[in-house]
C-alpha cells in the first residue's frame, strides 16, 4: 500500500504500509469469503470516494473467492 492509496483489505493479517493508507476497508477481519462478497460493491464505493487508487489485499481463489477476485478484475478494467 502506497501514501495516499486507500486499502481494501481481507483477513486479519495487515498488509505492508496498511498505516499510509488514506482509508482502509476490510472486507473479513476473520478471512470469510461469504462475508466479503456481501461487503465488497459497498467497500469499493466508499473507498472509491476517498482515492483515487485502491489497493486490494490478496483474496482466495477458491469458492467465493473467485467471484471476488473476478469482480474486482472487472472494477480495475479501462473503461472505453
Amino acid at each position: 500500500v502506497r501514501p495516499g492509496e486507500a486499502l481494501l483489505a481481507f483477513g486479519p493479517e495487515p498488509l505492508p504500509g496498511e498505516g499510509d493508507a488514506v482509508a482502509v476497508i476490510n472486507l473479513s477481519p476473520q478471512g470469510d469469503t461469504a462475508e466479503a462478497a456481501a461487503r465488497l460493491f459497498g467497500a469499493l464505493r466508499d473507498l472509491d470516494r476517498r482515492a483515487a487508487v485502491i489497493a486490494v489485499a490478496p483474496i482466495p481463489v477458491a469458492g467465493l473467492g473467485e467471484a471476488i477476485r473476478d469482480r474486482l478484475a472487472r472494477a480495475a478494467a479501462p473503461r472505453p
